[in-house]
């Protein structure tokens, strides 16, 4: 077991460096930008206009987005607890290029919000629709690496925990 978590370790960390050595100014101002879609105001605000029914024919899968983020979000931090991964350290000569919100790397909390929030809504939008707010959710997760805070472990680990949650509820109907 441990041979294995120290290979996955390892993965992990050239995915990660060889990401931070790519960084360009532009790319820097673009994933500020996209990693704030998940910021809990924000993404919880998205919820709650959809849950809202202030957009036609959004309400149920809003009130569906808002019943994952809340369960994938109490995961999430409980498993930020128990885990206690810290964020990952960077090179000499490397900066984040934000502050992290915590000291708890393992997964993302970020990359799970958007997926809880992009899953529901994909499902009843057209799917080129669907497809972009998918892959906008992905790219939330992306960003977290990027901009030097999360290992790409940690992202895939929260799309995993809202995938698992979503489908959970989905097919439970839970809402």
């Amino acid at each position: 077991m441990a041979s294995w978590n120290v290979r996955l370790g390892g993965v992990d960390e050239r995915l990660f460096l060889a990401l931070l050595s790519r960084r360009h100014p532009w790319v820097d101002r673009l994933m500020r930008a996209v990693t704030v879609l998940a910021e809990p105001p924000v993404i919880v605000a998205i919820a709650l206009v959809l849950a809202s029914g202030a957009l036609p024919g959004m309400a149920r899968a809003g009130l569906e987005a808002l019943v994952v983020l809340t369960l994938s979000h109490g995961l999430v931090q409980i498993i930020k607890r128990v885990a206690i991964r810290p964020r990952p350290r960077l090179p000499v000569g490397v900066r984040s290029i934000i502050q992290a919100p915590d000291r708890f790397s393992f997964p993302s909390g970020h990359a799970t919000a958007a997926l809880a929030v992009a899953l529901p809504l994909a499902g009843v939008l057209s799917a080129g629709v669907g497809a972009l707010v998918l892959c906008l959710a992905l790219a939330v997760g992306i960003s977290r690496c990027y901009l030097g805070l999360h290992y790409p472990g940690d992202v895939v680990s929260g799309w995993a925990l809202a995938a698992i949650t979503w489908a959970v509820g989905h097919f439970a109907r839970f809402v």
